[in-house]
């Protein structure tokens, strides 16, 4: 069967969303917020220069960066967005200052009139642009110096002295010239925030954060692109609808083989060493959600652990940075380890030296891992020098790794694609009704390595925009685009190789659902960066191409439900009941993409939305959702396929899996619904209400019923945590033999760790 319009239609969504995403991005760096040679007052006075914006930019990255509160709404939740909360303490402190100057105590004494007088001056003291292109300077009232000072002292307290509501330990920074550095970098970060960009009346950022002292209010292009974004994802969803209504059914029970494909099969050398691979899954997944329970923790005790003094050894910078790092580790490892059982699988050839290469890959993967999490921890605690970037951290949120391990990391990736495409190339030279599939898969391996090199693309003292901008290419493209589509093609394989689908229908639908993925996804990267120093044209094209994201999402599950009907329709056959729990996980897949990517996605997507909503506890609702719920689920499944696929002659015990499955996705709900969910609308409803600073304020998020949401939260992760726990027992149990159902037992064969 031609594939060949599939294959065009492919060409024609990668040629032109790479080449809009492209061009608009040159757009975007350009178009930054520009870093000052120096700022001024009109008397000479310089408070700093621009050396010292990126020496505070580094300051902030070395001790955690985007781990430790957020800039322009990204990185973490606890501690304020330094954005935000800077710009709000300075409006009023100057406003404080000409209120004093008028006989009152302060502002907020003033009558309303007074008020709106003084309101409308601070709007023209820092919201009138006046960088001189020329010169480089900034020019600031000297009431802005004053406030610079003050705040400067301010928040040298706060990275000194540490903050328990903010997470911040004691010691953080206590240089007084890199605190000194650090301040410029926050100035900075809220000038870009309370500036009209030159011939605007819009800031740099969109008028975000939500600030009324100064009339950051919604842009007209943020309420009109989200509107047109609602229409789309109606009129996208409808003709899905009828596209898959108009398609003829195929009974897949016809497919069904006897008896398992796979039995009496030997798996080769380099799949038994595949092996390892999927023990250090769990186990990094077990430790993962440990450090996600401490993280958590954090949010209420703030320095410690029930009492223990625990930031002493271990920051929640550090614990966070490890609970994301771990969890791309895992996630990343057991997707790569299912492409190299597949691909001696599909082809039916072992290249010589495979297994030396396999466990080569492996050595290098614990290298990186081990070495990057000491690194973090090294940095953060100030026990790297100059090397923080190198050896320590980035402080940019899911890229923290320091340079060094990111390159070591993407060499991993390269020898992980070549021993991938010397076991495929027999398969890809037969030319028969598997290649377009195989094609698929070499393609998307490609993509693996080519899409996380783009988080090289920027450097050290790189512009913030500049970093952000790749940061979402790895974050977007390589985690949440390209290894889904490299996991797409791995299940169809699976499930081809069991004689669950057809090549043909397998092909078909991995193709199809791939153009479509990606006609919103590759674009939709820009959804990120509406409000991150960007140019209105991001507004749109994001607005409209992630809400394109979510419509394949809505239609999925039903290729999920034909699994569950195959398996439940097929019970007598005992071997499909084997692969009913890893079955089960790409289910669960399915629901989180809906639930977590499709309406958790969608709630915080629409620029009006996320204008309100950045940097708050909705934007984790849908990272565990759809980043636990939909990556890792997938990670989890393709372990427990390839370990039951690896033996396919000895039975489980499936009543650890189903406790494992059942907890670990009610225990995902509930900590979503009883807790972050309900903490991200009030903080949204405070958002609205007040302004940015106030739903991210200590006064805030440390009120009586925010505080009983986060305890509410250990339902859930107590409950994840012991569906945690019994997978990783299980998994463990494969080697020890207490997982086996012995009156199961069907036929010897079977792998040893290697």
């Amino acid at each position: 069967m031609s594939y060949r319009k599939l294959w065009i239609a492919l060409g024609l969504v990668l040629t032109i969303s790479f080449a809009v995403l492209g061009g608009v991005g040159i757009k975007v760096l350009n178009g930054a917020p520009p870093i000052p040679s120096e700022v001024v007052t009109p008397d000479g006075r310089v408070l700093f220069n621009g050396d010292t914006i990126r020496d505070g930019q580094n300051v902030w990255q070395s001790i955690g960066g985007q781990e430790v509160g957020t800039v322009w709404g990204h990185g973490s939740y606890i501690a304020p967005d330094w954005s935000a909360d800077w710009l709000h303490r300075e409006c009023v402190f100057i406003l404080d200052k000409w209120a004093r100057g008028l006989g009152a105590e302060n502002y907020a004494s003033l009558d309303v009139e007074r008020q709106a007088a003084l309101g409308a001056r601070l709007r023209q003291v820092l919201r009138t642009n006046t960088y001189d292109a020329a010169s480089g300077r900034i020019t600031v009232d000297p009431i802005r110096a004053e406030a610079f000072d003050e705040l400067n002292r301010y928040y040298s307290d706060v990275f000194s002295r540490g903050r328990d509501e903010y997470a911040i330990q004691r010691g953080a920074m206590s240089d007084p010239e890199k605190l000194r550095q650090m301040s410029s970098f926050f100035w900075w970060t809220a000038w870009a925030t309370s500036t009209n960009r030159p011939g605007s009346d819009v800031t740099y950022t969109q008028n975000w954060p939500h600030e009324p002292l100064i009339g950051n209010q919604p842009t007209g292009g943020t309420i009109v692109w989200s509107v047109i974004s609602f229409v789309l994802l109606l009129a996208g969803i409808g003709g899905m609808v009828w596209y898959f209504a108009s398609q003829p059914r195929v009974e897949a029970e016809e497919l069904l083989p006897d008896s398992d494909p796979l039995l009496g099969l030997r798996p080769t050398g380099s799949q038994r060493a595949t092996v390892k691979f999927f023990f250090v899954v769990a186990a990094l997944w077990v430790v993962q959600v440990a450090l996600g329970a401490i993280t958590a923790h954090y949010g209420v005790e703030g320095s410690g652990f029930y009492g223990i003094p625990l930031d002493r050894w271990l920051p929640y910078a550090v614990t966070r940075t490890w609970h994301l790092q771990i969890g791309i580790f895992w996630i990343a490892t057991s997707w790569l380890a299912t492409g190299l059982y597949v691909a001696p699988a599909v082809s039916g050839y072992e290249p010589k030296g495979q297994r030396l290469g396999v466990n080569a890959l492996f050595g290098a993967l614990l290298l990186v891992v081990v070495g990057s999490l000491a690194g973090e921890w090294m940095s953060i605690q100030h026990k790297l020098g100059n090397l923080w970037f190198w050896l320590g951290t980035q402080g940019y949120e899911y890229l923290d790794l320091g340079r060094l391990w990111q390159i070591l990391l993407f060499i991993g990736l390269v020898f992980w694609l070549w021993l991938m495409w010397r076991a495929l190339r027999p398969a890809l030279q037969k030319r028969d009704q598997s290649h377009s599939l195989l094609t698929m898969f070499v393609v998307s391996s490609i993509a693996i390595p080519l899409f996380y090199a783009a988080g090289l693309m920027y450097g050290q003292r790189s512009n913030l925009v500049t970093a952000e901008y790749w940061r979402w290419w790895v974050v977007h493209l390589w985690v949440e685009g390209f290894f889904e589509v490299f996991a797409t093609v791995v299940i169809a394989f699976l499930l081809t190789r069991l004689r669950l689908l057809s090549v043909s229908t397998a092909t078909r639908a991995v193709l199809f659902s791939t153009v479509i993925f990606l006609s919103g996804g590759i674009i939709g990267t820009f959804h990120h960066l509406y409000f991150g120093g960007t140019p209105n044209i991001v507004l749109g094209l994001g607005a409209v191409f992630s809400a394109l994201e979510v419509v394949p999402l809505i239609l999925i599950g039903f290729e999920a439900w034909e699994h569950i009907r195959l398996a439940r329709s097929r019970q007598q056959q005992i071997w499909v009941a084997a692969y009913k729990w890893p079955i089960y996980f790409f289910v669960a897949v399915a629901f989180w993409n809906f639930v977590g990517a499709g309406l958790f996605g969608f709630l915080i997507n629409p620029p009006i939305a996320l204008y309100y909503m950045q940097g708050l506890n909705t934007t984790p609702v849908h990272g565990h959702t759809a980043l636990f719920g939909v990556y890792g689920m997938l990670g989890l499944g393709l372990m427990l396929f390839c370990l039951r696929a690896l033996r396919p002659g000895k039975a489980w015990k499936n009543a650890p899996l189903a406790f494992s499955f059942w907890a670990i996705n009610i225990g995902l709900a509930l900590m979503v619904l009883l807790s972050m969910l309900p903490i991200g609308l009030m903080q949204a409803w405070a958002s609205v209400e007040y302004g940015t600073w106030h739903a991210r304020s200590a006064e805030f998020l440390h009120s009586g019923h925010i505080n009983q949401l986060r305890w509410m939260r250990m339902i859930g992760d107590s409950i994840f945590a012991l569906g945690a726990l019994g997978l990783g027992w299980f998994v463990l149990g494969l080697v020890t033999g207490h997982s086996y159902d012995k009156q199961g037992y069907v036929a010897e064969g079977g792998w040893e760790v290697l």
